[in-house]
Protein backbone atom coordinates (compact mmCIF):
# COMPACT_ATOMS: atom_id res chain seq x y z
CA UNK A 1 0.00 0.00 0.00
CA UNK A 2 0.98 3.38 -0.71
CA UNK A 3 0.65 5.93 0.97
CA UNK A 4 -1.07 9.41 -0.21
CA UNK A 5 0.51 12.82 -0.24
CA UNK A 6 0.20 14.78 2.66
CA UNK A 7 -1.79 17.16 1.03
CA UNK A 8 -4.31 14.46 -0.28
CA UNK A 9 -4.26 12.92 3.48
CA UNK A 10 -5.94 15.95 4.81
CA UNK A 11 -8.34 16.60 2.02
CA UNK A 12 -9.29 13.01 2.41
CA UNK A 13 -9.22 13.79 6.13
CA UNK A 14 -11.01 16.63 6.50
CA UNK A 15 -14.80 15.89 5.92
CA UNK A 16 -14.66 13.24 9.32
CA UNK A 17 -13.21 16.39 10.95
CA UNK A 18 -15.85 18.47 9.80
CA UNK A 19 -18.16 15.49 10.75
CA UNK A 20 -16.51 15.12 14.58
CA UNK A 21 -16.27 19.27 14.68
CA UNK A 22 -20.08 19.39 14.23
CA UNK A 23 -20.93 16.48 16.53
CA UNK A 24 -18.27 18.15 19.35
CA UNK A 25 -20.11 21.57 18.97
CA UNK A 26 -23.48 19.58 18.81
CA UNK A 27 -22.50 18.21 22.27
CA UNK A 28 -21.31 20.77 23.67
CA UNK A 29 -24.36 23.12 22.87
CA UNK A 30 -26.30 20.22 24.17
CA UNK A 31 -24.33 20.07 27.45
CA UNK A 32 -24.51 23.61 27.38
CA UNK A 33 -28.54 23.58 27.37
CA UNK A 34 -28.93 21.20 29.71
CA UNK A 35 -26.20 23.23 31.98
CA UNK A 36 -28.51 26.32 31.21
CA UNK A 37 -31.95 24.40 31.84
CA UNK A 38 -30.43 22.60 35.13
CA UNK A 39 -28.91 26.03 36.48
CA UNK A 40 -32.29 27.94 36.03
CA UNK A 41 -34.07 25.07 37.73
CA UNK A 42 -31.86 25.66 40.75
CA UNK A 43 -32.08 28.98 40.33
CA UNK A 44 -35.98 28.61 40.53
CA UNK A 45 -35.83 26.29 43.53
CA UNK A 46 -33.36 29.13 45.13
CA UNK A 47 -35.77 31.57 44.65
CA UNK A 48 -38.66 29.82 45.89
CA UNK A 49 -36.87 29.03 48.98
CA UNK A 50 -35.60 32.43 49.51
CA UNK A 51 -39.84 33.16 49.09
CA UNK A 52 -40.57 30.63 51.65
CA UNK A 53 -38.01 31.86 53.99
CA UNK A 54 -38.75 34.88 53.37
CA UNK A 55 -42.80 34.44 54.09
CA UNK A 56 -42.03 32.24 57.26
CA UNK A 57 -39.66 35.29 58.63
CA UNK A 58 -42.30 37.66 58.18
CA UNK A 59 -44.93 35.24 59.62
CA UNK A 60 -43.01 34.53 62.68
CA UNK A 61 -41.91 38.11 62.72
CA UNK A 62 -45.68 39.42 62.76
CA UNK A 63 -46.49 36.51 65.17
CA UNK A 64 -43.52 37.93 67.92
CA UNK A 65 -44.89 41.74 67.29
CA UNK A 66 -48.28 40.47 68.10
CA UNK A 67 -47.10 38.52 70.61
CA UNK A 68 -44.88 41.30 71.91
CA UNK A 69 -48.05 43.72 71.68
CA UNK A 70 -49.74 41.74 73.74
CA UNK A 71 -47.55 41.49 76.40
CA UNK A 72 -46.82 45.30 76.42
CA UNK A 73 -50.56 46.02 76.43
CA UNK A 74 -51.16 43.24 79.70
CA UNK A 75 -47.90 45.02 81.10
CA UNK A 76 -49.71 48.28 80.72
CA UNK A 77 -53.07 47.36 81.69
CA UNK A 78 -51.59 46.28 84.99
CA UNK A 79 -49.49 49.22 85.38
CA UNK A 80 -52.62 50.98 84.94
CA UNK A 81 -55.08 49.16 86.61
CA UNK A 82 -52.49 49.29 89.89
CA UNK A 83 -52.16 53.19 89.81
CA UNK A 84 -55.77 53.43 89.77
CA UNK A 85 -56.11 50.88 92.71
CA UNK A 86 -53.33 53.06 95.00
CA UNK A 87 -55.43 56.11 93.74
CA UNK A 88 -58.59 54.33 95.38
CA UNK A 89 -56.47 53.24 98.47
CA UNK A 90 -55.38 56.67 98.87
CA UNK A 91 -58.85 58.18 98.61
CA UNK A 92 -60.34 55.67 100.91
CA UNK A 93 -57.29 56.41 103.41
CA UNK A 94 -57.49 60.01 103.12
CA UNK A 95 -61.61 59.15 103.87
CA UNK A 96 -60.78 57.06 106.68
CA UNK A 97 -58.28 59.51 108.40
CA UNK A 98 -61.15 62.69 108.05
CA UNK A 99 -63.68 60.53 109.04
CA UNK A 100 -61.77 59.50 112.38
CA UNK A 101 -60.53 63.12 113.24
CA UNK A 102 -64.42 64.51 112.60
CA UNK A 103 -65.64 61.73 115.22
CA UNK A 104 -62.85 62.75 117.78
CA UNK A 105 -63.75 66.20 117.34
CA UNK A 106 -67.45 64.94 118.75
CA UNK A 107 -65.39 64.83 122.26
CA UNK A 108 -65.74 68.71 122.14
CA UNK A 109 -68.73 69.57 121.66
CA UNK A 110 -72.28 69.46 124.13
CA UNK A 111 -73.66 66.17 122.96
CA UNK A 112 -70.61 64.44 123.58
CA UNK A 113 -71.53 63.26 127.68
CA UNK A 114 -74.88 61.64 125.60
CA UNK A 115 -72.43 59.97 123.34
CA UNK A 116 -70.24 58.45 125.62
CA UNK A 117 -72.62 57.34 128.39
CA UNK A 118 -73.80 55.60 125.08
CA UNK A 119 -70.63 54.21 124.22
CA UNK A 120 -70.25 52.74 127.67
CA UNK A 121 -73.53 50.93 128.03
CA UNK A 122 -72.82 49.46 124.64
CA UNK A 123 -69.12 47.86 126.22
CA UNK A 124 -71.11 46.62 129.55
CA UNK A 125 -73.81 44.89 127.10
CA UNK A 126 -71.05 43.38 125.43
CA UNK A 127 -69.23 41.93 127.50
CA UNK A 128 -71.62 41.86 131.15
CA UNK A 129 -71.79 43.54 134.39
CA UNK A 130 -67.92 42.14 134.99
CA UNK A 131 -66.20 43.54 132.17
CA UNK A 132 -63.23 46.18 133.24
CA UNK A 133 -64.08 49.04 130.86
CA UNK A 134 -61.30 51.78 130.75
CA UNK A 135 -61.94 55.12 128.84
CA UNK A 136 -59.93 55.63 125.79
CA UNK A 137 -57.87 58.92 125.47
CA UNK A 138 -59.34 59.75 122.01
CA UNK A 139 -62.57 59.18 123.36
CA UNK A 140 -65.06 56.02 123.84
CA UNK A 141 -64.27 53.42 125.66
CA UNK A 142 -62.04 50.00 125.91
CA UNK A 143 -64.01 46.84 127.38
CA UNK A 144 -62.20 43.51 128.54
CA UNK A 145 -63.60 40.44 130.14
CA UNK A 146 -62.73 37.03 129.93
CA UNK A 147 -60.16 36.74 127.63
CA UNK A 148 -62.87 39.00 125.72
CA UNK A 149 -61.79 42.25 124.30
CA UNK A 150 -65.06 45.14 122.86
CA UNK A 151 -63.73 48.23 121.45
CA UNK A 152 -66.77 50.67 121.47
CA UNK A 153 -64.24 53.72 121.01
CA UNK A 154 -64.41 56.93 118.60
CA UNK A 155 -61.85 55.59 116.39
CA UNK A 156 -64.13 52.16 116.35
CA UNK A 157 -67.46 53.78 115.90
CA UNK A 158 -65.87 55.85 112.85
CA UNK A 159 -64.48 52.05 111.04
CA UNK A 160 -67.38 50.56 111.58
CA UNK A 161 -69.48 53.37 109.67
CA UNK A 162 -67.17 53.50 107.12
CA UNK A 163 -67.20 49.58 106.62
CA UNK A 164 -71.35 49.79 106.94
CA UNK A 165 -70.73 52.31 103.74
CA UNK A 166 -68.73 49.76 102.17
CA UNK A 167 -67.86 49.49 98.34
CA UNK A 168 -70.56 52.68 98.14
CA UNK A 169 -67.52 54.90 99.48
CA UNK A 170 -65.66 55.00 96.20
CA UNK A 171 -69.12 56.55 94.91
CA UNK A 172 -67.48 59.55 96.23
CA UNK A 173 -64.01 59.47 94.01
CA UNK A 174 -65.31 57.73 91.30
CA UNK A 175 -65.69 59.50 87.68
Amino acid sequence: MTRPAPDHAAAALEPVRDRLLRSARAAAEELLARADCEAEALLDAARAQAAAILDDARRQGEADAARGRTAELTRVGRITRARELGVRRHGYEELRRRTTERVRELRHTADYPAIRDRLYQRARRLLGPDADITEHPRGGFVAQARGRRADCTLDALAARALDRFGAEAETLWAP
